[in-house]
């Protein structure tokens, strides 16, 4: 009886001290301070873009450019060199305002008795299919005259240095020449299950089908060296909508504008002769706009062949980046290395305090109102219609996208109304591109919402 007396008080105890203890810690009147929010300036820009590259363990370029300062207020790795991607069409899209004109050159062309003498001058758009163009066609389909087509001559390869080999049978690397016909792709097209259409449809008689699996999974492929094309209905939906470029020469130009003008065109090989006259093609804008809001890669380099070909007979995108390296583009801070007109090369290498120089020059030749109508626009068709989606767009620019690398450059309208430049620059990450790209839409909405608010208290910052 005793020892239950005993351990009865011991508890009271207990309880009366650790009721003590609770009365105590509830009736303190210490709090813990709230954490006083981050000013929103340069600085905590700064901060989220350091962020980004150690949670993602990238290499991260930016460079933020405010016009009304005349400043840069952020940078970041802003001189260092990073591969473009397609950002690459930046400096093709400047090279082509200040050489091209208004026009783009269809073709050239002269006459001799009943012959009519034609050769290509790098134009992409002869019946290219996402780019309405019927003037070259036109006057070729009506001319009287006997067709003789030359081969102008070409300086550069059909691929670019350090293109993928292995992507030759993919709709964003077709092959550069001097006369592209169907933007250099056989496109097949089927709507629900049935038989499904080729275009052009000279390439129906080198279509075999294959009924097993091919290896990668793609329902039309083109042999290596050749322009053979076997079809895997295994790998195709109800609906597709495929492209496959094909391998292009003098001779398979001849056969393609036969079939397509449906009237003979004969080789004719020689020089081109002197007394040459232009044939103007589209509004060079309609190009621009095609090559810059959907990323289109033969737009880019021929538009560089393009330029090349105001500078001499011989067509050559090399020819036209040299020019320009020289002349229009000789003042960037860092001098780029520069090597095809798409981006598709990864040996392209730029800072962005360069990209930033770049677009003011587009602003400069161009202003916000002709330009940005040009550029891919956020939430609107191109390869910036899942980001940025607002009512009224607030971004426009241009992307670009390689195997472990993903940049955004251009400019960004902010709530406080100013016009900002930007170039966003992401290398050697091995996280999918859509983790950085959420990143960088994060980070560049709330500059679009936050900057220039408390204008008067913003710092500046570098590193």
């Amino acid at each position: 009886m005793t020892s239950n007396l005993v351990l009865v008080s011991k508890l009271c105890r207990y309880l009366l001290v650790g009721f003590g203890v609770l009365l105590f810690s509830g009736c303190s009147t210490t709090r813990e301070k709230p954490q006083a929010s981050v000013p929103y300036g340069p600085d905590e820009i700064k901060r989220q873009i350091v962020a980004l590259s150690e949670q993602k363990h990238s290499f991260v370029g930016f460079a933020l450019y405010d016009p009304e300062l005349g400043k840069m207020v952020v940078e970041h790795n802003a001189d260092r060199y990073f591969v473009p991607a397609s950002n690459t069409k930046l400096l093709t899209f400047y090279a082509s305002l200040k050489m091209l004109g208004d026009t783009i050159p269809a073709l050239k062309y002269t006459t001799s008795g009943d012959s009519l003498i034609f050769w290509g001058t790098g134009d992409p758009t002869f019946t290219h299919m996402d780019v309405k163009n019927s003037v070259a066609y036109d006057f070729l389909k009506s001319r009287k005259e006997k067709l003789y087509y030359i081969d102008a001559p070409f300086a550069s390869t059909p691929f670019a240095v350090n293109w993928g080999w292995d992507d030759y049978n993919y709709y964003y690397q077709p092959e550069r020449n001097v006369f592209p016909i169907h933007g250099n792709i056989v496109k097949f097209t089927r709507k629900k299950d049935g038989p499904f259409a080729t275009a052009p449809a000279y390439f129906k008689r080198s279509l075999k089908t294959d009924t097993l699996a091919y290896k990668h999974g793609d329902p039309f492929v083109r042999a290596w060296r050749t322009n053979d094309l076997t079809f895997y209905p295994k790998h195709a939906k109800a609906t597709f909508s495929e492209e496959v470029p094909f391998i292009t020469s003098p001779e398979m130009t001849v056969q393609l504008l036969a079939d397509t003008l449906k009237r003979p065109v004969k080789l004719l090989k020689r020089t081109i002769p002197q007394n040459a006259r232009i044939l103007k093609g589209l509004p060079a804008d309609s190009v621009y706009k095609r090559m810059l809001q959907v990323s289109d890669n033969l737009l880019a380099e021929q538009l560089m062949i393009l330029c090349s070909g105001t500078l001499s007979d011989t067509l050559s995108v090399e020819t036209g980046i040299k020019h320009v390296l020289k002349t229009y583009l000789a003042d960037l801070p860092d001098a780029p290395v520069w090597v095809d007109g798409s981006g598709l090369s990864n040996m392209n290498m730029i800072t962005p305090r360069s990209i930033i120089a770049v677009l003011q020059k587009l602003q400069q030749e161009r202003g916000n109102e002709r330009l940005f109508p040009l550029l891919a626009a956020g939430g609107r068709a191109g390869t910036f219609r899942n980001i940025y989606k607002a009512n009224v767009p607030f971004v426009f620019g241009k992307s670009g996208t390689l195997s472990h690398v993903h940049n955004q450059s251009g400019y960004i309208i902010t709530k406080s109304g100013k016009v900002l430049l930007y170039s966003f620059m992401n290398n050697n990450f091995n996280v999918s591109s859509s983790d950085i790209r959420n990143e960088m839409e994060r980070i560049m909405t709330e500059v679009h919402e936050k900057y220039g608010l408390n204008s008067q208290k913003t710092s500046y910052s570098k590193l």
